[in-house]
């Protein structure tokens, strides 16, 4: 079902993840989140939905699953390489460009596809800084929150990934994602795991030769 070849992400630089996902989502992202290997040369971003009147619980969920640190993103934070940065509850997270380097940013405003955080405002926001050198993940969810975001990636020349809607426990968003326009990748949580996998270690690969 994928229009590339996986080997084809070999050549691809890729500086930065970002990763959607609502109904079901702590799931599939407890089966893909540990696949970042510990140093990994990627800065990742997730929105999730959650309800926006308690405090989340993502970060202390995943830092037990996961070799990289895990947090919550903070406003103006840098978005270092080798971390994942959960949205904060009833804020979007969004990734800007400053001249000292790329931040993390945090807005109330209004709510994007009935959601905030939105998964197409970190989406839009990180295609405009990454370009090229982006993947874009949506996983399962039961709005059309994150397709219009997957097209504003590939469009900055990003690689977008979709889950395969026969495996997700909510399959409307990624059938949205795949109605709205082209996506490169429609794959099972264990195939994104081990896209994962890849990234980000070609220099640590190197320093083991």
């Amino acid at each position: 079902m994928s229009a590339l070849p996986l080997p084809a992400l070999d050549a691809r630089a890729i500086e930065a993840v970002v990763i959607g996902a609502s109904a079901g989502g702590v799931e599939a992202l407890s089966e893909i989140l540990p696949a970042l290997r510990a140093g990994a040369t990627v800065a990742t971003m997730v929105v999730l939905h959650i309800p926006r009147e308690r405090p989340s619980l993502l970060p202390e969920i995943f830092a037990a699953k996961c070799a990289q640190p895990v947090r919550e993103a903070q406003d103006k934070e840098p978005a270092l390489a080798g971390a994942i940065y959960f949205a904060a509850p009833d804020y979007h997270l969004l990734v800007d460009r400053a001249p000292e380097g790329t931040l993390l940013a945090m807005s109330n405003d209004e709510a994007v596809n009935f959601s905030r955080p939105a998964i197409d405002v970190l989406f839009e926001s990180a295609a405009d800084v990454y370009g090229e050198r982006l993947l874009g993940v949506l996983l399962t969810g039961g709005n059309q929150d994150g397709a219009a975001g997957l097209q504003a990636i590939r469009g900055a020349g990003g690689i977008t990934v979709v889950q395969d809607p026969q495996e997700a426990q909510a399959p409307y968003m990624p059938e949205q994602a795949l109605a709205l326009g082209k996506i490169d990748y429609v794959l099972t949580l264990a195939q994104i795991a081990d896209l994962l996998r890849t990234l980000g270690v070609q220099g640590e690969r190197e320093a083991g030769e």
